[in-house]
């Protein structure tokens, strides 16, 4: 009797284990599984040395701040976490104010819906998603207007994710995914009806380098819509407290130094845009964005055991159980940024290119 329990015990927590590997997804079933992870287009044995690569940037960080060296460090970067994004996050790696009543993945939708709706755009008119990843916004945005979506992220392995499911979505026919680096985008000027990005030019190291070939790439007249990493009023310069977080959040996600949050209707003007709106959309009433974050922490500890095994028996890449705790204490500098107001993943402004502007090709 001892030893039947003793083989029903073990084969109820070998079929669990094989279960919760093999099968699920914590944020997405249709996505990623822990048995897929890898190092995006950086080859298995290669991870490792590539973590260390990205950790290089931070011991010397004058060279993040040279324009040059940073889309490498980005594209660095996405190679060692889109799996792990998608796996535990899902397919749209933002953030966005929970909303009572609302799933997670309702409440992301409907944050990315409302960019689309700010920049007014018909079914069949192209617009651009600035920084797209996986095409997670992509996707709601274009089943929500039925415009066709062009997305540019500089990460290879994540445009062949991408397409991936847009097939998958049935939405390939409205979505469209280009691999190149924003800053010079392969895009003729006065193409586009529209324009969003979410979350994604806090990546540029100049923000009105990515703003300009946002604005030439738009037609006259048309709006862009950004979602912005900041540093809000709040935070103070001089609180050691305050500068550990927001160094924490700039390592943990590949940012060449985090603006102010005064700083961003500064860029659009400099290069031409008018300013339609501006406000911070995690501010009061908002409901807390970081809720997300503070809620997974016992989904991280599951899944770090999960990564931690897979490393160990050789079918997750060496280096990935460095990168998810990597994101784990990055999770918590977010945390402590968003409790604290001093930051916020989501300072929306909504520009216009002027009627009569003029773009060089």
């Amino acid at each position: 009797m001892d030893s039947m329990a003793l083989i029903c015990t073990v084969g109820l927590l070998f079929g669990g284990l094989y279960w919760f590997i093999c099968i699920h997804g914590p944020a997405e079933r249709k996505g990623k599984r822990a048995v897929d992870l890898s190092g995006g287009s950086i080859s298995s044995d290669k991870v490792q040395d590539k973590y260390q690569q990205y950790w290089s940037f931070f011991r010397r960080p004058k060279e993040i701040e040279t324009a040059e060296k940073v889309p490498d460090f980005v594209d660095t970067f996405y190679n060692l976490v889109t799996d792990i994004y998608e796996w535990g996050w899902g397919q749209s790696f933002h953030f966005s104010p929970s909303i009572p009543g609302k799933s997670h993945r309702d409440a992301t939708r409907i944050h990315e819906e409302m960019a689309v709706d700010l920049i007014k755009v018909s079914p069949g008119q192209k617009i651009l998603d600035v920084g797209c990843g996986v095409g997670g916004p992509m996707r709601a945005i274009a089943a929500h207007s039925r415009a066709k979506v062009t997305g540019i992220t500089i990460n290879e392995y994540q445009v062949k994710r991408a397409k991936l499911h847009n097939k998958k979505a049935g939405l390939d026919s409205l979505c469209e995914v280009v691999c190149g680096n924003f800053l010079e985008m392969p895009f003729a000027s006065n193409t586009f009806d529209g324009a969003y990005s979410i979350e994604a030019t806090c990546h540029a190291p100049k923000l009105d380098d990515v703003y300009s070939e946002i604005f030439r790439v738009l037609k006259p007249g048309s709006l862009y819509v950004s979602y912005e990493w900041v540093t809000t009023d709040k935070f103070n310069g001089d609180d050691s407290e305050h500068c550990d977080v927001i160094q924490g959040i700039e390592r943990g996600d590949a940012l060449p130094g985090l603006r102010r949050y005064d700083e961003i209707s500064e860029a659009a003007k400099k290069v031409g845009f008018e300013i339609v709106d501006e406000r911070d959309l995690a501010a009061p009433p908002a409901k807390p964005w970081w809720d997300r974050l503070k809620m997974g922490r016992i989904a991280y500890w599951r899944n770090h055991i999960v990564v931690t095994v897979l490393a160990a028996i050789g079918v997750a890449p060496k280096g990935t159980v460095d990168v998810h705790d990597m994101l784990f204490k990055t999770a918590d500098y977010l945390t402590r940024g968003g409790e604290s107001g001093i930051f916020s993943p989501m300072h929306m402004i909504l520009c216009r290119k002027p009627v009569d502007a003029k773009s060089d090709s």
